[in-house]
């Protein structure tokens, strides 16, 4: 594989996954080719969120420790960077999840900038693949307009996690901190509904993308394994959402998740499979633009992030 690091005009910094220090002027995006396919990551800006947000069912005397280790303090807001994935395989181009658009937070909504600045038209997308329905993944998908911003792309999604958001009882079931979430999301899956293509896990999505179940942070939240000749990347989504208890203890359950139980056994799997296969991996809320690998560290993992 090879890896190239490009620094684009305007973002975060791109050590600030899911931090506690503030953001900065720039950001790095980054390259990856491997077989035929070439793989970037786009900064849409970052998220700024209260710790408990991912820390409130933790052990606190247990997690003081890790995040000293990672320059954290406890009780610190969080600053989450947001990488989207945009493939390039043949005459697809294939981008996974939209950012937050204009409506979320003023720190996000940057990945048309990000897009135009390395010369890409929203025309030019051919697919749109979401990992789940969450604001910071599907709400770039409208422009200011409320019109498809991919206006191109064929759309796709998982059918659980479609079924879920799309559903008006959902709604009625959330907290009241997700019902604006709730709100938000089948407004907008009802103005793309018409160019959406939905699958299951293990359907193969396009060429050489395979969808991948990994349930918990959302009722149908999936992942994707690329592969291309005899090598593959996982395209984690927030499958894991943290560079460090995310890996560390990954069995630990995260405020962040709708269903942490699930999340957190599936954690646990999902590294175990991608430390063993040595596989690369993208993630959304992960540092160097998320591109890395998760390593064995005695009984836990650590995220290297292959920009350095």
């Amino acid at each position: 594989m090879k890896l190239t690091r490009r620094t684009l005009i305007k973002g975060v910094g791109a050590g600030l996954a899911l931090s506690a220090s503030g953001a900065h002027t720039a950001f790095a995006a980054n390259e990856l080719e491997f077989g035929a396919m070439k793989l970037q990551t786009f900064s849409d800006g970052y998220l700024t969120l209260p710790g408990d947000f991912l820390f409130a069912p933790m052990p606190k005397k247990e997690l003081v420790p890790i995040l000293t280790r990672h320059g954290l303090t406890l009780g610190d807001p969080l600053h989450s960077v947001l990488n989207v994935t945009l493939l390039r395989d043949g005459d697809n181009l294939i981008l996974f999840d939209t950012g937050s658009g204009p409506a979320f937070q003023q720190s996000a909504g940057e990945l048309g900038a990000a897009l135009e600045a390395a010369g890409i038209d929203p025309a030019d997308v051919t697919h749109v693949i979401f990992t789940h329905a969450h604001p910071d993944h599907l709400w770039g998908v409208l422009d200011d307009f409320d019109d498809p911003y991919f206006y191109e792309a064929e759309h796709m999604m998982g059918r659980v996690e479609w079924d879920y958001w799309f559903n008006p009882e959902t709604v009625n079931t959330v907290t009241e901190a997700q019902t604006s979430m709730a709100v938000g999301a089948r407004r907008r899956m009802e103005t793309i509904e018409d160019t959406m293509t939905l699958f299951d896990d293990g359907d193969e999505v396009l060429p050489g993308i395979l969808a991948r179940a990994t349930h918990g942070h959302t009722p149908g939240h999936m992942s994707f394994e690329l592969r291309s000749g005899s090598e593959s990347v996982m395209v984690l989504g927030d499958a894991i959402t943290s560079p460090h208890v995310g890996f560390e203890r990954p069995g630990w359950e995260a405020g962040s998740d709708q269903d942490p139980t699930t999340a957190a056994a599936m954690r646990v799997r999902l590294l175990d499979q991608l430390a063993h296969e040595n596989m690369t991996v993208v993630g959304y809320h992960l540092p160097g633009g998320g591109i890395g690998r998760a390593e064995r560290n005695g009984d836990s993992y650590r995220f290297v992030s292959q920009s350095g």
